[in-house]
């Protein structure tokens, strides 16, 4: 980790000194409400393609998501990124939204052919001329960007060169990073290099329900592994030139089971978490998911060297947390295509409330993530990148109230609140998500947003949530009991 660095005006600390949190610093606030420590980090996350629409403008290429949703039937309805919330536009309102609601922190994630249209070779001015007016717009307004160099949006032009199962993408991804922070690395602190590798490697090239659509499992090991190179690659690269504090975005859940199913838990946890903590943060991969990847396809994409390139040191782990897995044993279950090796193991339909994604709802599971985490890996600092949850939101007399999503963030950041409280190193919350946007194969179906978008003439209502959220920020805590015991 790195020694405490200068902020930049209107960034918060985030910072190892000024963030860490040990036991007994959540000091409950005024009446015994919980109360997060000095310096915590409120914000919201976005990421390009979901909301930027002006997908040919100004010179921006085409992506795999671009060439995805043209394929029938791979997304609901046939929709398509081309327009999202058109936040290319309307990012001004979109800032002025965040600064009303009094966010400190926005992560956002950069479109790669916007700015590198084929992926290599000439940056495009106008691109980074988007991001250099967003994040100016943002810092005027006190709000510390974050940006995230690769949300799932790779240039076609790669993918038909190989995509991430080519090694030579790992490199084009460091260069693109360099480029973008040429421009804008005099004024952003924290550099995000990957969202989500496990679902582009395994979603994308593997089950086939992301893009680029393909379904191998031998890709997505190799997709995997070139995606961890890429984020070192990247991150060695902006070390050297400047950058204060780099992460990694990984989604991360619980394998829970009953007692008979170990092996079946192991497995998955294997595969959707340790697969990208250990090589990470470790410098090596699980035996047990090296045997998987070796009856896949083989091991020859895993160089002499390579993981040494990916263990970077990382001042923050970003955290995307939804929902535990629920496994159990199942002799002659075949495997998931998402999970490649996971025959004889059944992924169990989830019990209790769900949201409208029919993902259960358990904050538990948080909590005691972050507090694996710290136990497990206590040389990096935790950030949750991404909690939120899609509910079914409707608009009425100009308002949308969503008791359901103000009820799961409670929950959630109550959990967050006892896992600092036990000694997590948890620095701050990013809400997933500040817009209803494109939710990749469900469209337009599926709003996770604490701003309600209508997208017919793009108009935005902050729902009830998004008010919630600012109290919650002004206090730096939550209200006396749960949500609805007030």
């Amino acid at each position: 980790m790195s020694a405490t660095t200068t902020a930049h005006p209107g960034e918060p600390p985030v910072t190892a000194a000024s963030a860490r949190t040990t036991r007994g610093e959540t000091d409950e606030g005024p009446g015994g409400r919980p109360a997060f420590p000095d310096g915590f980090v409120w914000g919201a996350a976005t990421a390009a393609y979901q909301i930027e629409g002006a997908w040919d403008e100004d010179g921006r290429g085409c992506s795999i998501w671009d060439s995805f949703s043209r394929v029938p039937g791979k997304v609901a309805d046939g929709h398509t990124g081309d327009v999202a919330c058109d936040h290319y536009h309307r990012y001004s309102e979109d800032v002025r939204l965040m600064a009303g609601l009094g966010l400190a922190a926005y992560r956002f994630s950069v479109a790669w052919p916007r700015v590198r249209p084929t992926g290599s070779g000439p940056v495009n001015p106008h691109g980074l001329d988007f991001y250099d007016r967003l994040v100016d717009d943002l810092l005027a307004h006190g709000i510390a960007p974050y940006p995230t160099l690769y949300h799932w949006d790779l240039p076609q032009a790669l993918e038909d060169c190989g995509g991430w199962t080519s090694r030579d993408v790992a490199y084009r991804f460091a260069d693109y990073a360099v480029a973008v922070h040429d421009r804008l690395g005099d004024r952003i602190r924290t550099w995000t290099t990957l969202n989500e590798p496990w679902v582009a490697a395994f979603l994308g090239y593997g089950s086939g329900v992301h893009a680029p659509g393909r379904q191998s499992p031998a890709a997505a090991f190799r997709a995997a592994h070139h995606l961890l190179l890429g984020h070192g690659l990247a991150a060695s690269a902006l070390r050297t030139a400047g950058a204060a504090e780099i992460a990694l975005t990984l989604n991360l859940a619980p394998v829970i089971g009953p007692g008979d199913a170990a092996p079946a838990i192991a497995t998955v946890d294997g595969l959707l978490n340790r697969q990208f903590l250990d090589p990470a943060l470790r410098g090596s991969y699980p035996g047990d998911v090296l045997e998987i990847a070796a009856r896949h396809g083989g091991l020859d994409h895993i160089r002499d060297g390579d993981l040494e390139i990916i263990r970077q040191p990382l001042e923050l782990l970003g955290i995307n947390y939804y929902n535990p897995s629920f496994v159990s044993s199942a002799p002659g279950e075949p495997a998931n295509p998402a999970f490649p090796g996971t025959e004889g193991v059944r992924f169990d339909p989830p019990a209790g409330p769900t949201t409208a994604m029919d993902w259960p709802i358990d904050p538990a599971g948080l909590e005691s993530l972050l507090l694996r985490l710290s136990r497990d890996y206590p040389e990096v600092g935790l950030l949750v990148t991404e909690n939120g949850a899609a509910f079914d939101d409707v608009v009425q007399d100009g308002r949308v109230s969503d008791p359901e999503r103000v009820g799961y963030l409670d929950a959630h950041l109550r959990a967050a609140h006892a896992a600092i409280s036990a000694g997590a190193d948890l620095r701050g919350y990013l809400v997933w998500s500040l817009l209803d946007n494109f939710e990749w194969a469900y469209g337009y179906h599926k709003r996770f947003g604490i701003v309600y978008v209508d997208f017919a003439t793009q108009r935005r209502i902050p729902k009830e949530s998004a008010l919630w959220y600012r109290e919650v920020i002004g206090r730096n805590g939550l209200s006396y009991g749960s949500q609805g015991d007030r």
